[in-house]
């Protein structure tokens, strides 16, 4: 079925959170730092929601076929139609048995915007994953009505449907809304979650299939292909284009982007790599160069190689630069954006490039990450972002960088949107993971979750991947079995060190007494100094 929007709800949030520079002043800074619920958060809402939506069961997108076999020369069993198709979102057939099947063409014409379920697939390895529902922004406590896609299991027939949730947002914060858990056996299995599209008036067309099928339990995904129509009364209907023989011998795969011919080395050798570091005392000021010298000495002693800094503030570049040589160690550096709009000309940015391009030391630079969580946050859309990357990797470029370049952000924002621009300008991709957050994760298990998210974002541009962020706070509010506590820290960051410590940045040095607690009252405590030794 379809469901015409009844009226237009309003823009999410234009502005997202209204964080001011990190440099600006002790508390305009916190914007970057504070954690993101990522998928299982218990309150969800989307803001600024004034459409009340229906109920609408949309057409099967997981494994139940909308059109049947024909034929088949092995007489395997035939689908059963479960009706015509009236939107055009992706027609799953079944084919049970090996045989040769065929499809005919189908030709559906939308006269009004139409909102419908949809499928998006992603790869992930074994193991238990949250994926999907939709993730959002509030700056104020907010009543909202707001359609999500799920699933819904009748008579072991399992369909896709748009259902509807109301929810007060208490306060300001991030929400994500109704994920789907799974759990998964294989090695690797890819995973279809369905989604809410919008489908513009036009005339699409799924053209006629005949296949071969070698394989048995094969699922054959038939898309549509547009033809905007200004009224589709006026257009007949096109002809049904000849049945095309396709040989199929296993079941298809998708395809993703080549690697990089020439992957940069990154990452450690042992259980250890990165850390991210801030030159911000207790209070939220900068903090001296002797200062930061002594912190920079203490991570060295436990056996990291290499730090991630943020931005250019605070005299970070000169003082961690100069702290980082002396015990030989490595730099990621980045422009960090903490408002909305990503233009090439914008003070902020201009003035981080700027000072990127006066410090040039690459010689201890191995990585530089251009923005943290912009998209999750709405401060950038994937062109801006993608067109941020390019002007970075110029401006620096003309003064000797030629070192890799990346954004980060959390798994939902990299499935979420078609980043293949953003995949096109950097050389590996990176993403922020707290298992904290997860309400079904143990610290004993946050190895085994961060590493299912990062196979996650690897797989969307096909290029190897690291991880920017990711700990575990030694004090705050049990988020299900996710509990905070100072030996579930260490629990939970032995499990990330064990499990791909080569590849992650732990998250943070210090404790950060100058932030808000938050609602899970671990803002402040996120610190893991101590459980390596390096306080």
């Amino acid at each position: 079925m379809k469901s015409t929007v009844v009226a237009v709800a309003a823009a999410v949030l234009a502005g997202g959170v209204n964080a001011g520079r990190v440099h600006a002043h002790r508390n305009a800074h916190q914007a970057l730092f504070e954690r993101k619920p990522q998928f299982n958060e218990s309150e969800v809402c989307v803001p600024s929601c004034t459409t009340i939506y229906s109920t609408i069961v949309g057409e099967p997108t997981i494994v139940q076929p909308t059109r049947p076999a024909v034929t088949s020369t092995t007489k395997a069993v035939v689908p059963t139609s479960s009706g015509p198709v009236t939107v055009p979102t992706p027609v799953a057939q079944t084919c049970p048995t090996p045989g040769t099947y065929t499809f005919p063409a189908t030709t559906v014409v939308v006269t009004e915007t139409t909102t419908a379920c949809a499928a998006s697939t992603t790869k992930v390895p074994s193991g238990t994953h949250t994926l999907g529902g939709v993730t959002t922004v509030v700056t104020t406590a907010t009543t909202v009505v707001c359609p999500y896609a799920t699933t819904s299991t009748e008579n072991g027939v399992v369909t896709s449907v748009i259902k509807t949730t109301t929810y007060v947002c208490p306060s300001a914060g991030t929400y994500t809304i109704a994920p789907i858990t799974t759990t998964v056996t294989a090695p690797e299995t890819t995973v279809v979650v369905p989604v809410v599209t919008t489908i513009c008036p036009g005339t699409y067309t799924a053209p006629a299939v005949v296949t071969t099928i070698t394989e048995t339990s094969v699922v054959v995904y038939c898309p549509f292909t547009s033809s905007e129509a200004p009224a589709p009364t006026l257009a007949p209907a096109p002809t049904s284009p000849a049945p095309t023989s396709v040989a199929v011998s296993e079941p298809a795969k998708p395809s993703s982007a080549a690697p990089s011919p020439s992957a940069p080395a990154l990452g450690g050798k042992g259980k250890l790599w990165a850390m991210t570091y801030t030159p911000y005392r207790e209070d939220g000021n900068c903090k001296t160069a002797e200062e930061v010298m002594v912190d920079v000495g203490g991570i060295a002693s436990a056996g990291f190689t290499t730090l991630r800094v943020y931005s250019t503030d605070c005299d970070t570049l000169p003082n961690v630069g100069a702290a980082a040589r002396k015990y030989s160690l490595r730099l990621i550096v980045g422009i960090f954006i903490g408002k909305v709009g990503c233009d090439n000309g914008s003070p902020d940015v201009a003035e981080q490039i700027s000072a990127l391009k006066k410090w040039a030391e690459w010689d201890l630079v191995d990585l530089c990450v251009v923005a943290n969580e912009a998209l999750f946050n709405g401060f950038c859309t994937v062109s801006e972002l993608a067109g941020l990357i390019s002007h970075t990797k110029t401006e620096l470029a003309s003064v000797g960088y030629s070192g890799p370049f990346t954004t980060t952000d959390v798994v939902s924002a990299w499935i979420g949107n078609d980043v293949s621009a953003i995949c096109s300008v950097i050389d590996v991709v990176a993403t922020n993971a707290h298992a904290y957050f997860n309400s079904q994760t143990l610290p004993s298990d946050a190895g085994k979750f961060v590493a299912g998210q990062l196979a996650i974002v690897e797989n969307v541009c096909g290029k190897p991947g690291y991880v920017m962020e990711t700990g575990w706070p030694s004090a705050g509010k049990c988020n299900g079995v996710a509990c905070a506590g100072e030996a579930e820290q260490r629990a939970a960051i032995e499990s990330i060190g064990n499990e791909l410590g080569p590849k992650v940045v732990f998250f943070s040095f210090k404790d950060d007494p100058w932030k808000q607690p938050g609602a899970c009252d671990c803002e402040q405590h996120w610190g893991i100094a101590s459980v390596f030794g390096a306080v």
